[in-house]
């Protein structure tokens, strides 16, 4: 073509969502949810799409299974200051993206270290402790170095996922002691995703 039209330059990045969004789609959302009801465990996450740096595309296929127009989206600043992430974040999911980490219903934090604390999004109510935030964290990687504890879990199992704060065992404390509300955590790593839910006891491994 000779010419191009002002929005050309958005093409590329809106349009490489999943190849086939109801497939991928019910894949990624199962995989979360075994992710929730069986903590620690490392469930597949392989998407084929290429979302804008530095969205990783294990985070945004959770984004893309579980958002939509009725689910406003809290950005962290690393995503928020690159505009191509909110655009494709819209375009595939409708979610609205909101400024106030409290209005949220789910978070998506690329700087783990940085992360604002748990009392700073949705705990959910008494009567309503599923109007709570869920956090989707990008990790580099799963490893060892803690143990968790809980429903779910069959005993206790090892588990471990970097970059996370330093305080983070304290965080995950004080968020298992506001049970039944809290926050649930979807750690997203390379190839997959493992769940954290407000239930689950962290402790050193």
């Amino acid at each position: 073509m000779s010419g191009t039209s002002p929005d050309d330059t958005l093409t590329p990045c809106l349009a490489t969502g999943f190849d086939d969004p109801v497939m991928d789609g019910q894949a990624t959302f199962r995989a979360a949810m075994w992710a929730l009801s069986r903590p620690g465990r490392i469930e597949p996450v392989t998407p084929s799409l290429t979302p804008p740096a530095p969205l990783s595309p294990e985070a945004a296929a959770l984004v893309l299974a579980l958002c939509d127009y009725e689910t406003p989206l809290w950005l962290d600043p690393a995503l928020a200051l690159v505009p191509d992430v909110a655009a494709f974040l819209r375009f595939h999911t409708g979610a609205p993206i909101v400024g106030d980490a409290r209005e949220a219903r789910f978070a998506l934090i690329a700087e783990p270290v940085e992360m604002p604390d748990f009392s700073d999004f949705a705990q959910g109510t008494p009567d309503f402790p599923d109007a709570s935030a869920t956090l989707i964290v990008q990790v580099q990687g799963f490893g060892g170095g803690l143990v968790l504890e809980g429903p779910g879990i069959k005993g206790r199992t090892a588990f471990g996922a970097a970059p996370l704060p330093a305080d983070f065992i304290a965080r995950m404390a004080a968020n298992r002691a506001l049970f039944p509300l809290g926050v649930d955590l979807l750690l997203a790593g390379a190839g997959g995703v493992a769940g954290l839910p407000r239930s689950v006891t962290v402790k050193e491994g």
